[in-house]
């Protein structure tokens, strides 16, 4: 006789058979037998102060795992906060399951309390939505849930969970895993890139995406260094090709330097590795547009969605099966690539140059950054996290970023992203020093989640930049409507001792001079304490209008 378990139960189960370690969550009368189902299991359950907070943390986690991150919020305005990080899975192309708890079955359709309907809320920006209307399916939906997410290109996947339907008992076998496809190279294939790189004098790389594994990426920077070949990396995606190695030659995407904008239009060849050309990439789809270009766009994606430009042969693989297959490809190094490559490799290295410390004047990021990269060290494998903002260009152009991933952000420029990801990152990876790089704007919108790291002992470092304004939006309005400035203005408290009252380390700096003590308690806070840190670093204010 099988055994027999409540459906909330078994939808826990198998997650932990999908290799699950953790769920972030904002807990809910909706979903409580799933609840239960955690109290025993393996999972650890994150519980989390808002639902965007969960959800952003869950898309962070499908970055650095080959298993989609999960988060659980109840329905109406739980699942309505967390659309933020469906969005960012969405054009990030993360996988990620979200599992909502909904009204009971018998309740549907009569506008009952906090009632509405999943497919249209969430039809198109998930890759799926499913509600588990008949119990005996639960492991089923939880395994194509957590297959659609990974399979293709990564998105996010909905899971609507009746109240009712999750507590009947149900057999408690688990529905097999289901495989993702990885493709790979065809003969064809190979001998069109075979040909195309020996064709090739300005040959380039550009890697991007998050399904990438720690060992495909290493692969891929030895062959690339033993053939003098160029690789750039999609805007918030660096790291994938360690940004010392020679092969490396920058970001491409906003704030990018010029020699590396200009580089799209000289190379005569560009594999896409993990990504498409979309519109960040090429400037809002103006460069790389001459249609007798050479572009190779190594994708699992048949639709190409996000792409402009030329496509002169696509490759349908994910980057780990192409790399196994690229790496088998022996070529004769050119001195057009050696010269090449070289050049953009001197311009990146001038470009990333520290800036110089002064220990004078007012608080800056240059500053900060200087003595920030002076105390990580190789061989250290430091992680940056980072929302959307001004302050993220710091983080761009001098962070460290040596494996794949050591770079974890919102491609989407969705505010919000900075302290969430910090949390999850630290939870993923203990050892590692993460550092995590927020805007005084962004800050507030999730900031409460500094009490999710203290319970349950994440410890990132946390660099606040207080400008006391929304600045990219700020910068935008002073080139457009110079003078006129509206909306772009705050008034902020104190960080520090937000950070304090959180339970952790907190210390505020103004000053340039300040800066190296600051950090040095903030390390130490973070290695001897075991608690997270942040610093409050107050830099110029622009003319101020409320």
């Amino acid at each position: 006789m099988s055994q027999k378990k409540p459906a909330g139960h078994v939808i826990v189960d198998t997650l932990v058979a999908h290799g699950v370690k953790r769920v972030y969550s904002v807990p809910g009368e909706s979903y409580l037998n799933v609840l239960d189902g955690l109290y025993d299991s393996p999972i650890d359950n994150i519980v989390c102060r808002h639902e965007g907070g969960a959800a952003y943390m869950a898309e962070a986690e499908g970055k650095m795992n080959s298993t989609p991150g999960v988060a659980m919020v109840t329905r109406g305005p739980g699942a309505s906060n967390a659309h933020v990080g469906l969005h960012t899975a969405w054009q990030d192309s993360t996988p990620m399951v979200l599992f909502v708890g909904l009204i009971p079955f018998e309740h549907r359709d009569k506008e009952a309390f906090q009632e509405f309907d999943p497919h249209a809320w969430f039809d198109s920006g998930a890759k799926r939505v499913m509600v588990l209307d008949h119990a005996e399916r639960a492991s089923e939906i939880v395994a194509e849930a957590m297959f659609a997410a990974a399979s293709g290109r990564p998105g996010p996947v909905i899971v609507g969970l009746p109240e009712d339907v999750i507590t009947h008992e149900i057999d408690a076998r688990l529905h097999p895993q289901i495989p993702v496809a990885g493709g790979g190279m065809t003969v064809d294939d190979w001998k069109a890139l075979h040909s195309a790189l020996l064709n090739s004098d300005k040959p380039l790389f550009i890697t991007g995406g998050n399904d990438w594994s720690h060992e495909s990426a290493e692969e891929l920077t030895r062959w690339l260094e033993d053939h003098h070949i160029a690789a750039a990396a999609e805007w918030r995606t660096e790291g994938t090709i360690p940004f010392d190695s020679p092969s490396y030659v920058g970001p491409i995407g906003y704030g990018r330097p010029k020699p590396t904008y200009d580089l799209l239009e000289e190379t005569d060849l560009i594999v896409f590795v993990g990504t498409v050309p979309g519109d960040t990439v090429t400037d809002g789809f103006r460069v790389r547009q001459n249609w007798e270009k050479t572009n190779f766009l190594v994708t699992i994606d048949p639709s190409l969605r996000g792409r402009s430009g030329p496509v002169s042969h696509q490759i349908v693989a994910k980057p780990d099966l192409f790399i196994h297959d690229l790496v088998r490809m022996d070529l004769e190094v050119k001195d057009s690539w050696k010269t090449w490559t070289a050049k953009m490799r001197a311009q990146q290295e001038e470009f990333a140059a520290l800036p110089e410390i002064t220990g004078e004047g007012p608080a800056t990021m240059d500053e900060m950054m200087a003595h920030l990269v002076a105390a990580l060290p190789a061989p250290q494998d430091p992680m940056v996290t980072f929302g959307a903002g001004e302050h993220t260009n710091w983080a761009h152009r001098y962070f460290p970023t040596r494996s794949y991933a050591s770079m974890i952000s919102a491609r989407n420029g969705s505010m919000g992203y900075s302290v969430p990801s910090g949390v999850a990152a630290s939870l993923n990876y203990p050892d590692r020093r993460i550092i995590t790089i927020a805007g005084d704007g962004e800050f507030l919108m999730n900031g409460q989640e500094l009490a999710t790291a203290r319970q349950y002992g994440a410890t990132p470092l946390v660099i606040v930049m207080d400008n006391q304004e929304y600045g990219t939006i700020r910068t935008h309005q002073e080139r457009d409507y110079p003078g006129r400035v509206s909306g772009t203005q705050l008034f902020n408290p104190d960080f520090a001792g937000m950070a304090e009252a959180f339970g952790g380390f907190g210390v505020k700096v103004t000053h340039n001079a300040e800066i190296p003590a600051a950090l040095e308690r903030a390390l130490k806070a973070v290695d001897e304490d075991g608690t997270f840190a942040l610093i409050h670093l107050v830099v110029e204010q622009r003319r101020k209008a409320y």
